[in-house]
């Protein structure tokens, strides 16, 4: 895949992520997307460095998908706690 594609599939993720865990985030929508493309390189770069699943080339591929909804969950998790209270 290329950079495109991880940037689509960040996008995809990052609005699924947004989906999983609703409320308000500090960011808003362009905060939220900026994570899931984040968490998608991420999640990605974790699967195949530590957890020794390498990503397919596959756009289409399960666990490419749940890498990068995973890192944006844990990215926008991780932004709540930090910053979750900046909106208020």
């Amino acid at each position: 895949m290329g950079i495109i594609s991880w940037i689509i599939l960040g996008l995809l993720a990052g609005a699924i992520a947004k989906f999983l865990l609703p409320g308000r985030d500090p960011g808003g929508f362009i905060g939220t997307t900026i994570i899931g493309v984040a968490g998608a390189f991420i999640g990605g770069w974790i699967s195949a460095r530590w957890l020794d699943h390498p990503i397919n080339k596959d756009f289409y591929d399960g666990a490419t998908w749940a890498a990068a909804i995973g890192g944006s969950l844990v990215l926008l998790i991780a932004y709540r706690i930090l910053f979750g209270n900046s909106r208020d």
